[in-house]
Order: C-alpha cells, then sequence, then structure tokens
C-alpha cells in the first residue's frame, strides 16, 4: 500500500511552493497584459508581442534547459526561478511608480520571467524522485498535477478580481510576493539537494540530442509522447476557437461563458483528488491508458453544444477530456521517472515538454485555418474527431498488457 505523499513534510513544503508558483503564474498570465492595456495604453498589436516574449523562451531554451537542470542541483534552480521573478515581478509597480515604465521594459520582463518559468517547470519534474519514494511518485505527481489544474483554470478569474480591487500594477506586487514565498518554501525543504551524478558534456547539442534520443527510442515514452503531442495540437484548436464559438456560434453571454468554461478545471481537479486512490486499486499502468481511452470519445458532444440544456455538452466534454488526459499525464511522467536514469532525467523531461507544448501555437493556428475554410463548428468536428483518433496509438502501448510500470523492462 502507498504511503501517503502528504504525511512527507518536506514533500507539504515542495507542494506549497507548486501552489504559490501556479496561482501566482497564472494570474500574472491575466495581469501582465492589463498593465499594458490600462498603465501603458498598450495596443493590440504591443500585447500580442508581450505575450510571443513569455512564448518565446519555450522556443529557444526548451531543449537546452534540460542539459543545465541536468548539471545543476535541482532545488537551487527552482529557488533561483522564483527569486528572479520575485525581482522581476516586483520592478514593474517600483517602475511604474516612477514613471519609469515602458513597453520595452515590459517586453524584457516578459521574456526573462518566461525563461524563469521554463526552467522552473523542467526542474519541478525532474527533483520529485530525490523527495519522495518511487513508489510515492503517483501520489506526489496526482498532487502536483491537481495544482497545475487548479492554478490553469482559477488563476485567470483571481487575476481579473484582484486587478479590479487594487489595480494591475500592485497585483504584479502580490505575484512578486507568492514567487518569494515559493522560494522560501522550497529553502525549508531539510532533504538533501543531491549534487547531479559526474556525467561527460559532449557539447550543448549532442547532450541535448542523448535526451530526445532516449525518450524517441523508449518505447512507452514514444507511443506517450505521440499521443500528448496529438492530443495537445487538437485540443489546443479548441481552446482558441472556445470563446469565439460559444460567443457567436452559440450566442452565449458573457457570465455563461464563464461558467462554461469552468469545466476544464473540474475534471483536472477530480483526477488529481482520485489518482492515488486508482493506482492503488487497478494499477499505475491501467489509469495510464484506460481513462484516456473511455473519456475520448465525450470529444464528439462539444460540436452539438447549444444555447439550451445541450451547453451541458461543453462542460462534459471539457470535464471528461481533462480528466483522461490528466490521469494519462499523471502516468506518463511517472513513468518517465521511473525509467530513466537520473542524469538524464532533465533532458528527457525537457524534451517531452518542447514537444508538447510546441502543438499549442500549432493547434491555435490549425483551428483558425479550418474555421476559415469551413465554419467554426465545422472546424470543432475536426478538431475533436482527431483528439479521439490520438487516444487511439495508446492501444499499442506494452501498458496494456500490465498492470504496474514495473512490469514493463524499459526499453523492450
Amino acid at each position: 500500500m502507498t504511503t501517503g505523499v502528504l504525511r512527507n513534510p518536506d514533500f507539504r513544503l515542495f507542494l506549497t511552493s507548486h501552489i504559490l508558483n501556479e496561482t501566482g503564474a497564472n494570474v500574472a498570465r491575466v495581469a501582465l497584459p492589463l498593465v499594458a492595456v490600462l498603465s501603458l495604453n498598450a495596443s493590440p498589436l504591443e500585447v500580442g508581442l508581450l505575450a510571443a516574449a513569455q512564448s518565446v523562451a519555450t522556443l529557444v531554451l526548451g531543449l537546452p534547459s534540460g542539459v543545465w537542470v541536468d548539471r545543476w542541483r535541482r532545488r537551487r534552480v527552482m529557488v533561483v526561478s522564483d527569486a528572479s521573478r520575485f525581482v522581476l515581478l516586483s520592478a514593474i509597480p517600483l517602475l511604474w511608480s516612477l514613471g519609469l515604465l515602458n513597453m520595452t521594459i515590459m517586453y524584457g520582463i516578459a521574456l526573462l520571467l518566461g525563461c524563469a518559468q521554463v526552467f522552473n517547470d523542467v526542474a519541478d519534474q525532474t527533483y520529485l524522485p530525490d523527495l519522495v519514494a518511487k513508489e510515492s511518485l503517483p501520489d506526489g505527481n496526482s498532487k502536483l498535477q491537481m495544482v497545475r489544474s487548479a492554478g490553469f483554470g482559477i488563476g485567470p478569474t483571481i487575476g481579473g478580481a484582484i486587478v479590479q480591487a487594487v489595480g494591475a500594477p500592485l497585483t504584479m506586487m502580490a505575484m512578486a510576493i507568492s514567487a518569494l514565498g515559493s522560494a522560501i518554501s522550497l529553502s525549508l525543504i531539510k532533504s538533501p539537494d543531491p549534487r547531479p551524478e559526474p556525467h561527460e558534456s559532449r557539447g550543448l547539442v549532442k547532450d541535448v540530442g542523448e535526451g530526445l534520443t532516449f525518450l524517441m527510442r523508449e518505447p512507452v515514452m514514444r507511443i506517450n509522447i505521440l499521443v500528448s503531442a496529438a492530443t495537445t495540437l487538437c485540443v489546443s484548436g479548441v481552446l482558441a476557437l472556445g470563446v469565439i464559438f460559444l460567443a457567436d456560434t452559440v450566442d452565449l453571454a458573457p457570465g455563461v461563458i464563464g461558467l462554461v468554461l469552468v469545466g476544464g478545471g473540474i475534471g483536472g481537479v477530480v483526477s488529481g483528488l482520485l489518482g492515488k486512490r486508482l493506482v492503488d486499486r487497478y494499477g499505475t499502468a491501467r489509469i495510464t491508458w484506460i481513462p484516456l481511452i473511455v473519456t475520448s470519445p465525450f470529444a464528439l458532444l462539444l460540436p452539438m453544444t447549444e444555447a439550451d440544456w445541450r451547453i451541458s455538452f461543453y462542460i462534459i466534454t471539457s470535464a471528461m477530456i481533462t480528466f483522461g488526459m490528466t490521469l494519462f499525464s499523471i502516468g506518463a511522467l511517472t513513468y518517465r521517472q521511473n525509467v530513466t536514469p537520473s542524469h538524464l532525467l532533465g533532458r528527457v523531461n525537457a524534451a517531452s515538454q518542447f514537444i508538447t507544448w510546441g502543438m499549442v501555437p500549432l493547434g491555435g493556428l490549425l483551428g483558425g485555418v479550418l474555421a476559415t475554410h469551413l465554419t467554426v463548428r465545422g472546424a470543432l468536428w475536426v478538431l475533436m474527431t482527431g483528439k479521439v483518433l490520438a487516444a487511439v496509438p495508446i492501444l499499442w502501448s506494452p501498458l496494456v498488457h500490465v498492470r504496474d510500470f514495473d512490469q514493463i523492462q524499459a526499453g523492450s
């Protein structure tokens, strides 16, 4: 029987850091452009460039970050990332109060915030095996994924409320304090922050290639990343069209749209809460692929959403897809942490994130192209059919033949 990971005081500190980090990052997604619009009178183009400045870090540092995380102490990487976010976020209200804030500075801050977040995300997935026992990884990943899902779902709502109450610049100060709290929580962890195993570097490009090669050659991880990338491509297209579909095609009021969009967050939180119980009862391998297959057909309900009782179709689809994908993500990450050598784990995690997150802008572009040549509803039919098909390769995974990961010989 797996010991509840919350009994570990160091994990509780890690989880606290995660809550503060995820909440702050998702509030900042709303507050940063609002600073630009409300305080600097930014144009739509400037707001778009601000968003791009945050995203470019993933494209530039997504793969190399794994190399550096494998060379450095992982908890220290997260502490430095949080401390950097504290300084950057604090600078916004300070410069604004001095009348020195402008869009050029905002672009620079957004870029550096994106860099800090890339390193934080790779390091935190790589650090968990140093903090908890192997048998506790599924439970730990479930708790962390629940925080990510909740933060993504409610963070922007909280951000909007804080901005309305105290203004956008002061909201950034609150997020700076959140980043500082995250750094302090990590610093209070008593478990050693182990020095990485000595490993000869063959140069940045070859080191990156080593992580990519390991990811793509290992049978289970290769299928997992294919499923994850294809699903992210389709779901990102749906997210790009979701608001315009609900507002123009279905003709819902803004307040109703906000309630409808909560469905995805609910699915993620529920899967995080049930993750440990489901793993204990059914096994790590089964919980990775069965919920994905069972929930995928619900995707076909979404394009049938109408402004009557069929509003529930959008909510049900969002909740079921997020539920299945969250359990799949927990399982896929736990498997990577189990089978990847410690000196490679940062690079393998970075490669996985880079491939998956790289689908987000492509999915948005695909959704726009499909909506232009079809209709918004027609585009959603194509994307949701793609989502169903994206889950099919998992049926050829070695996971379907076993109950738990330890019954699979890595690389076989």
